[in-house]
């Protein structure tokens, strides 16, 4: 243990604490702005530092650790004077333009600049613009980058995929696309991760907001819309709701306050998911074809982008079977078409989805009989539809729990838990159990495979007469070494199930920002505690799932199921690494 003093008050911290630790363990907050616990704490942004006594020069804190008797003083007029030079010098170079900034109200720069009272700029404004395609579904405005190293290090460290680097030097110093690629070309698997991680506006996702307003305003539209099961995690923290408050009703409510027609759960086509999925699984397994290599879940776009990118000869092992989002999609514009009695092209899907990815997966198009067109016409994160929500000046404690329209409106907890790293394997299971030996299994049977976002989680699953080796992984980084130990032939699976994003979609890309803390755990729980108390849990028993397969799909992996809820992963290309 070490002994010293911050701001005249006594403290005692375990030997190797950083300044910074040990002065927020006793309730004493340091400013920081390019800081990441574990990931980025390289001292580049200079808000940080703190006076210590018999030292001349100020010394930041997330980098140096305590020593016995250390003095310090972290807000004395020397250190005020400093952080204000330093936090102006950020912002001459920062696009101030707060009003029309997404992060305008949830910006670290923006919140320091005002603890400071900071009123005025005494230097001169160097704005660097760099070109980008806004039509790319991650958007970044070099304008605002302040060169804190956030989204290089999140990219590098943790998703392994180096697609932020430096360059250029000294004052000319830029982060951008590395290898000098447009960031099109680049192998980015829309993750989002950086998104979530940048401190200020410079990186955020295309916004679709407006398409919406405008198939709403449509008369001649009809607007459907799903939400995923990871959004309800999240939505209410951005507009001041408790998570027992915010409800997946609710988002319902505000959806037709927005004007939206019908409203369904993404929860009833993750349980279609599992028809599909599972079916294909025990098909596969049983005749012997996941003895060399697993079958990989497909529900994630960040994760298909990723493999056919870095391990493209892997692709014929991902499932066929479409991700929940174009499940739903693909069963608005054939099935619910055809209840409505109208045509495929007057439905405009709308999706909400805790993830960037999503905007990019919504490219791909259904072909069906002799309708041509796209799965879901647009995507929201979860921050875009809180930005709708308070554009339409919704007041969040108006809202009221309302049920989903007729036709799809049941889903299970197996369907709600997708949203969680683990949670696509264990409702897989549930079902697989089902199928093979003709009864259900205890529902929370399978919580060896419950992921808790670090590193790969595996277990061995008896089924009927047969054992099953499954895995789940989250995070780009941890993927790539479980796939490079299953190609070294190291390990061996039956069944992996991978999240592009660290815990799962809870953590995902889209969802709402607090600049550094990590909230896919305790989101995920929220997940947990809602299929232990939902009245169905296993997918096979969705009612809604059961009738569109009698009146319309037939069975799992018929001819039309084939042609509806599965795709071909080889159908598009994605751009490679660099060598």
């Amino acid at each position: 243990m070490v002994n010293l003093k911050i701001d005249n008050k006594q403290i005692c911290v375990p030997e190797g604490t950083t300044i910074m630790d040990a002065a927020a363990q006793n309730g004493i907050i340091i400013p920081k702005l390019c800081y990441l616990k574990d990931i980025n704490e390289i001292a580049a942004c200079r808000v940080c530092v703190v006076e210590m006594e018999g030292k001349d020069r100020l010394i930041t804190s997330c980098n140096n650790t305590v020593q016995e008797g250390m003095v310090l003083y972290t807000n004395s007029p020397k250190v005020r004077a400093d952080r204000r030079n330093t936090v102006q010098l950020i912002l001459s170079q920062h696009d101030c333009k707060c009003a029309t900034c997404v992060r305008s109200g949830n910006c670290s720069l923006q919140k320091i600049a005002n603890d400071l009272n900071i009123l005025d700029l005494p230097f001169s404004e160097r704005l660097e613009r760099q070109p980008w395609n806004k039509n790319f579904p991650l958007i970044r405005d070099s304008a605002k980058c302040i060169k804190c190293m956030r989204c290089i290090q999140i990219c590098d460290k943790v998703q392994n995929l180096h697609i932020w680097d430096l360059e250029g030097t000294g004052s000319r110093s830029t982060v951008n696309v590395s290898g000098g690629r447009k960031i099109e070309e680049a192998d980015c698997s829309l993750c989002g991760q950086c998104i979530t991680h940048c401190p200020v506006g410079a990186l955020r996702e295309r916004d679709d907001t407006e398409k919406v307003w405008d198939a709403i305003a449509d008369k001649d539209t009809i607007t459907v819309a799903q939400i995923a099961p990871a959004v309800r995690t999240a939505w209410g923290e951005a507009l001041g709701l408790s998570r027992e408050e915010a409800t997946v009703g609710k988002i319902a409510d505000a959806l037709h306050k927005l004007g939206v027609d019908y409203v369904f759960d993404t929860s009833f086509s993750a349980d279609l998911t599992i028809m599909e999925e599972g079916n294909e699984f025990l098909e596969r397994f049983t005749k012997g074809e996941t003895k060399v290599r697993p079958m990989f879940t497909s529900c994630c776009p960040g994760w298909i982008r990723f493999i056919k990118s870095q391990f493209p000869h892997l692709v014929p092992q991902l499932s066929t079977a479409k991700s929940p989002q174009q499940m739903f999609g693909a069963v608005m514009k054939t099935y619910f078409a055809d209840a409505l009695q109208v045509s495929p092209n007057r439905i405009f899907t709308i999706s909400v989805m805790p993830c960037v990815a999503k905007k990019g997966e919504s490219n791909m198009e259904l072909f069906y009989e002799e309708y041509s067109g796209h799965d879901t016409d647009v995507v929201l994160t979860t921050r875009e539809l809180t930005r709708m929500i308070r554009s339409a000046h919704i007041p969040p404690f108006s809202l009221e729990n309302r049920e989903f329209d007729r036709l799809m409106k049941e889903y299970t907890g197996a369907g709600v838990i997708f949203g969680v790293t683990g949670g696509v394997m264990e409702a897989a299971l549930r079902s697989a159990y089902y199928l093979v030996t003709g009864k259900n299994p205890d529902p929370d049977a399978f919580q060896d495979v419950r992921n808790d976002g670090k590193g790969v989680k595996s277990a061995e699953i008896r089924i009927g007469d047969a054992v099953v080796k499954a895995a789940v992984v989250s995070g780009l980084g941890n993927t790539r070494c479980l796939l490079q130990q299953i190609e070294r032939g190291e390990v061996h699976y039956d069944f992996v199930e991978v999240m592009a994003c660290p815990g799962g979609c809870v953590g995902g890309g889209g969802q709402v920002i607090h600049d550094g803390e990590e909230l896919a755990y305790e989101r995920g729980q929220n997940l947990y505690f809602l299929d232990k108390n939902a009245p169905l849990r296993f997918s096979h028993e969705n009612p809604d799932v059961q009738k569109l397969y009698a009146d319309f799909m037939g069975q799992p992996l018929s001819h039309k199921a084939h042609m509806l809820l599965h795709t071909d992963h080889q159908a598009w290309e994605m751009p490679r690494p660099e060598k």
